[in-house]
């Protein structure tokens, strides 16, 4: 029986990523740095296969950073993207505060209770995400389930739908599971031993946790803080159903360019920003893991 040569296996996810991300990655690009135009498609230059090396040339010569120059002269764009940042930062520390404790009280329980535990974060994935999302709208709408709970206790209602602290509230719900589980993973496999030491040298729990706890952990933060922060910035289905018309993202800002607009440079030009942004901290989280590697 032959066995499989390892260059092809080793080429599968070379294959993999060209075809889905490399491939779509400079079909966007070139969308970026071409003109809108009343056609169909919305964009120009176009290749003209049929006049052979002359259409290509023609078609590199049409393409231009006219596009990126108009983003940052139109406030619109500017005003989406650090409002993408701010959401993603204020959710990513709520976050960071919700779910530490999480994951710290699961990694201390006993190994027969962490697997239902960590299943029951895992659990609202069995749901649909945009049941899930249109669930908030229910709860947080004038007459919906939180108002109700308000007026029973004699609180007064609340007007959250169609804010931007519903868009919080619905990342900060949606993203949860992305910051428990890669802190759980890193608090679980830590030694309690060291805690030991540090408390038979003098510390009280509370400085034995911020000072071998909390340091031992930051790879887990950081994972978690990646992982939620990245696709936070891109969301498009949250701030739509939660936020209203007037609140401002890039996933929305994106869709309104493509759909609305029809103004496909413009769009592709937003994508490509915003993947460039989010390619820095990527970079900055594997050069510090290269060096603890080290």
């Amino acid at each position: 029986m032959r066995r499989p040569r390892p260059g092809l296996a080793a080429a599968l996810p070379y294959l993999w990523l060209a075809v889905f991300f490399a491939f779509p990655f400079v079909l966007v690009a070139k969308l970026s740095l071409s003109d809108t135009a009343l056609a169909i498609p919305p964009y120009t230059p176009r290749i003209d296969w049929s006049a052979g090396a002359a259409g290509v040339d023609a078609f590199l010569r049409g393409l231009d950073v006219e596009t990126y120059a108009r983003l940052t002269q139109d406030r619109l764009y500017v005003a989406a993207y650090l409002s993408s940042l701010k959401f993603a930062a204020i959710a990513t520390a709520i976050l960071l505060v919700i779910g530490y404790p999480i994951a710290y009280g699961i990694a201390r329980f006993p190994p027969a209770a962490r697997s239902a535990l960590v299943m029951a974060v895992i659990l609202p994935f069995w749901t649909s995400f945009l049941i899930r999302i249109y669930a908030w709208i229910a709860i947080l709408k004038p007459a919906g389930l939180l108002n109700a709970a308000l007026g029973a206790v004699g609180l007064p209602a609340l007007n959250l739908l169609n804010t931007e602290a519903a868009v919080v509230i619905g990342l900060v719900y949606a993203y949860l599971p992305f910051m428990v589980l890669p802190l759980y993973a890193v608090l679980e496999k830590q030694d309690a031993a060291l805690i030991e030491a540090a408390q038979d040298l003098g510390a009280t729990p509370a400085q034995a946790f911020w000072q071998v706890t909390v340091p031992l952990s930051l790879p887990g933060v950081a994972a978690g803080g990646l992982l939620c922060f990245i696709p936070m910035v891109g969301e498009f289905v949250i701030p739509d159903l939660l936020g209203g018309s007037e609140t401002l993202m890039l996933g929305r800002t994106i869709w309104t360019e493509f759909f609305a607009n029809r103004d496909w440079p413009a769009a592709s030009a937003v994508a490509i920003v915003l993947l460039a942004t989010l390619v820095v901290p990527i970079l900055a989280f594997q050069r510090s893991q290269a060096k603890v590697l080290r």
